[in-house]
């Protein structure tokens, strides 16, 4: 309606109507009223928002910061509608395997609801359980979704950068990850290991006697909530170490175990006497491939070190075919480290410098590998948290000693003997295949085999333009083809309203009816 020029019109009418809704709506700013679309849409629709609001390289501070305002605001399931799908889980009844289950839940969200349980001998765990009837609603939502970001793509030429069929796959795989609670299970354990020397960090132990797809059955975490910093005080925890270790540890997560949190803040993490942590809700996690945290160590410590040529190689190895002007990047990478060069770590900020080089990104047409919009969001997200903790927290000073260390084992002798011995046998295996695969080649040749496909950009869209064209010609010719018939029918002697014949006044109507569409039809192709 904005771009329409309708938008006074429309807040005349709403004032006219006393209609509220559209009176706000041309108040909203294009992200408010994106956001406030996708809250009316349901649930696959937030989470789809949530997973936006990740995608820093995408999207301006304005459009995250309304992305993150997304919030799981669901009803409450009874548990009675529960009862029965948990039985079929738990293949008994609920009472013979659970000594109690409070019917009032912990936690709800669109896709599960967390009951506390305690199990025969006492303990006390979750209940995280999947909303009945939810998995076939998100299938549905996402069909939708694939086909609406197919049609983007095709149809809007200048959208097609961001990719919208990826970020579609992207957020269906993470949603039907985080629906099968099996998965989050193994993210657990896995997690869970790999902090098993570590006693000031505790992640909640698995029941897999009592854990499936839609149902997963956890240790309780009692602790004091990340939300809750008055509680921190009165309990005598120090602050300070608590945000450096939370740090460490996401760090540990993400640069040595390649496996981390994706959303580490406050809400799930628990604070425990002796100043340990408890992380909860690993519904939605990050991998990092080994290949891709060394360019993650390269980026960040090119970044808090002032190398320009590790950014850029770093940058021009993420943008795949779409290659930028070096040149030109190298110049915005100079300035842009300029600006952050000689700041004390107190002055220096990670969120600043993140968000400023995902602009960096956008400016140049760059989209972050779907593996890495996790990461940048969780370095954020850890930012503030730590901030949030101690106010004098600085993220890079926390990781500028991990980024050093892993910067000198990746290059020390005996990784790169290693990595020189492996390129050694790969190259061997190359020249050692290289006569078979002639030989494949030319006995291609000779049998006429060999074919040579050619894509052609927007052949597609061409083919469309041709079947229009066609339509109309079609329909002009049909219309043509109707005035002539009007003319001889009105020579008929049977006579009709207006002393003309039935047939004439049908055929006159599809006439004009024919003419009206072939000159809108060519009216609208001109505005496109």
């Amino acid at each position: 309606m904005r771009r329409l020029g309708l938008a006074g019109i429309l807040e005349r009418a709403g004032r006219l109507l006393h209609w509220k809704a559209a009176m706000e709506a041309t108040q909203m700013e294009p992200a408010q009223r994106v956001r406030c679309a996708l809250e009316e849409l349901g649930p696959t629709f937030i989470k789809l928002g949530q997973v936006l609001a990740t995608r820093v390289d995408l999207f301006p501070p304005e459009w995250i910061a309304e992305f993150e305002r997304l919030q799981d605001r669901v009803p409450v399931v009874p548990f009675e509608e529960l009862h029965p799908q948990l039985e079929e889980d738990l293949g008994a009844p609920v009472e013979e395997v659970f000594l109690k289950v409070e019917r009032e839940p912990l936690a709800g969200a669109s896709i599960a609801q967390v009951h506390r349980a305690w199990t025969q001998r006492g303990e006390a765990v979750v209940l995280k359980i999947r909303r009945p009837g939810i998995k076939k609603i998100v299938e549905a939502d996402l069909r939708l979704l694939q086909r609406l970001a197919e049609l983007v793509e095709r149809e809007i030429p200048e959208l097609a950068r961001y990719r919208p069929r990826d970020i579609a796959r992207q957020f269906a795989r993470s949603l039907r990850q985080e629906m099968d609670f099996v998965s989050e299970g193994h993210h657990l354990e896995l997690i869970g290991q790999n902090f098993a020397d570590d006693p000031d960090i505790v992640i909640p132990k698995v029941y897999w006697d009592w854990t499936c797809e839609r149902l997963i059955t956890q240790e309780y975490i009692q602790g004091i909530s990340g939300r809750d910093l008055k509680a921190i005080d009165e309990a005598g925890l120090d602050r300070k170490i608590l945000a450096r270790r939370g740090a460490q540890a996401v760090l540990k997560m993400i640069l040595i175990d390649g496996l981390f949190h994706a959303d580490p803040h406050p809400g799930n993490l628990f604070y425990l006497p002796g100043n340990r942590l408890a992380f909860i809700d690993f519904g939605m996690v990050g991998r990092l491939s080994e290949a891709r945290r060394d360019e993650v160590i390269r980026l960040l410590y090119g970044l808090v070190a002032r190398r320009t040529d590790q950014v850029v190689d770093t940058m021009l190895r993420w943008a795949g075919d779409d290659l930028p002007d070096e040149n030109a990047l190298t110049l915005e990478v100079e300035d842009f480290l300029d600006r952050y060069h000689g700041l004390s770590l107190q002055q220096l900020s990670m969120t600043a410098m993140i968000v400023d080089f995902t602009a960096l990104l956008r400016e140049h047409g760059l989209v972050l590998p779907p593996d890495l919009t996790l990461l940048f969001k969780a370095f954020i997200t850890l930012d503030g948290f730590g901030r949030q903790l101690d106010p004098d927290f600085d993220v890079v000073s926390e990781s500028l000693p991990l980024l050093e260390r892993l910067m000198a084992e990746r290059y020390a002798p005996r990784v790169m003997l290693k990595k020189g011995w492996d390129n050694f046998l790969q190259l061997a295996e190359i020249v050692g295949s290289l006569p078979r695969d002639l030989r494949r080649l030319l006995r291609l040749t000779r049998r006429g085999a060999l074919q040579l496909h050619i894509d052609v950009t927007r052949l597609d869209h061409f083919g469309h333009q041709i079947d229009r064209a066609a339509s109309r010609l079609t329909i002009g010719l049909i219309t043509a083809a109707l005035i002539i018939g009007t003319a001889i029918a009105t020579t008929s002697t049977e006579g009709g309203p207006l002393g003309t014949s039935l047939f004439a006044i049908l055929g006159f109507i599809a006439a004009v009816l024919g003419g009206i569409w072939v000159l809108y039809s060519i009216w609208r192709s001109g505005r496109e």
